[in-house]
């Protein structure tokens, strides 16, 4: 089931405009070919939970490419955060352990309402490539008693096996201020386990917001901000050629859902010093008519910021709700953009939806969906293939979307219209 995306691509299925695709074939994303090298990136291959938000316990495997479903509030953000989290304890400018809480108001606002008598929150993430095991990362935060500042309260990393290191030790249990920090923060701590603090600091997450990338007044804070203040000054930033090929390549991808816009650039305001992305549109004068992201649609600046967050980068990309703005047409063939990256660059993707026309790629595994199932106990997850009712419905050639979405909406829906009776 896994590996079936892999093989349609490879014998040519194609988004190609004659099927009224998004074309993002060979010249638009790079080539399609096998897959890369057998041992790839480092990507997550399990994520554990404990006390975090909505999961007072979650355990699960993650793949190359997962899309995280269940009804609302179910969790799937606060999935997503946790991995955020992780990213924010390396973050270059100024990130580590109080950023990290300090960002989220605070343990308390961590820990799960459904934790009982332990007070701390845990994470633990495997790191692998090709089905195996080499980094394994365990954080348990609390706070102190005294002034309710997070400290660590374990902290451990295992390589291919062996344990590399573990705390409190004995500097820590001498000097517990040493506490207020993990190691991995610490670049004269963390030598010997370096490649997961440079792995977690390659997590990317994006939920451009087309109003704030419209904003005059930009983000100016070193932060990058994954809403899209800071989005046009990052493309900016980004080396000219390295900026104007994905700029060639998302307009070529956009010639087919945008085909009145023929060319994309960017431009520093000289007197303003504000950052525009422009686009030439086609129409009866011969050289069209230049607009600046001020009048761009939703949808167009949406599906801008999902193509360029796909192609920037290669660690793992966290994405919220992509299908937001996007015609339905162009939602259906997102899974298809993704596997096709995917080919040339084995990059991770863990993707929330709510979309039914995501979903409707039966290319996507049934290893590849999350189920989110909130209970009294907090929100549980589980592969949808571990459902012997949803791999049957599967297997009969139904999509996940006929398969998945049935067992996410909430119960009584159809009761909603009586409130306003």
């Amino acid at each position: 089931m896994r590996h079936r995306r892999w093989k349609q691509l490879r014998e040519g299925s194609s988004l190609a405009t004659a099927n009224g695709g998004l074309c993002v074939g060979t010249s638009e994303f790079g080539p399609v070919s096998g897959a890369s090298s057998i041992n790839g990136p480092l990507r997550f291959t399990r994520i554990k939970l404990s006390n975090w938000r909505n999961f007072q316990s979650a355990n699960v495997e993650v793949q190359e490419r997962n899309f995280l479903v269940g009804p609302n509030a179910s969790g799937k953000s606060n999935f997503l955060d946790s991995l955020r989290f992780l990213a924010d304890l390396v973050f270059e400018a100024g990130g580590g352990l109080d950023y990290a809480v300090r960002q989220r108001n605070g343990i308390p606002q961590i820990r799960s309402l459904a934790a009982r008598r332990n007070p701390n929150v845990e994470l633990e993430v495997t790191l692998g490539r090709a089905g195996h095991e080499h980094w394994r990362y365990r954080l348990v935060v609390g706070q102190d008693q005294s002034h309710h500042r997070p400290v660590v309260k374990a902290e451990a990393v295992h390589h291919d096996g062996k344990l590399v290191e573990e705390r409190p030790d004995d500097n820590d249990r001498a000097d517990p201020e040493r506490l207020r920090q993990t190691h991995l923060e610490q670049v004269a701590a963390n030598r010997s386990f370096r490649p997961v603090a440079d792995f977690f600091r390659s997590i990317r997450y994006y939920h451009i917001v087309p109003q704030l990338v419209r904003e005059t007044e930009r983000w100016e804070s070193q932060e990058v901000d994954p809403y899209g203040g800071d989005f046009l000054e990052r493309i900016w930033q980004t080396p000219v050629r390295t900026r104007d090929s994905r700029l060639s390549r998302i307009q070529k991808a956009l010639a087919v859902a945008v085909p009145q816009l023929d060319k994309l650039q960017v431009r520093r305001d000289q007197s303003t010093g504000i950052v525009h992305l422009e686009g030439r549109y086609k129409h009866w004068r011969p050289f069209g008519k230049w607009q600046n992201e001020s009048e761009f649609s939703d949808g167009t600046l949406r599906l801008i910021g999902l193509l360029w967050s796909l192609l920037d980068g290669t660690g793992p990309l966290l994405l919220e709700e992509p299908e937001l703005s996007l015609h339905s047409e162009v939602v259906r063939q997102l899974p298809q953009v993704m596997a096709r990256l995917q080919i040339s660059n084995r990059r991770q993707l863990i993707v929330s939806t709510h979309s039914y026309d995501l979903l409707l790629d039966k290319g996507i595994a049934a290893d590849e969906v999350l189920l989110f199932q909130p209970t009294p106990d907090g929100t549980q997850i589980e592969l949808s293939a571990s459902r012997p009712e949803i791999k049957q419905l599967l297997s009969h050639g139904l999509s996940p979307a006929e398969a998945v979405i049935p067992f996410t909406k909430p119960q009584n829906i159809q009761q909603l219209t009586m409130a306003f009776d």
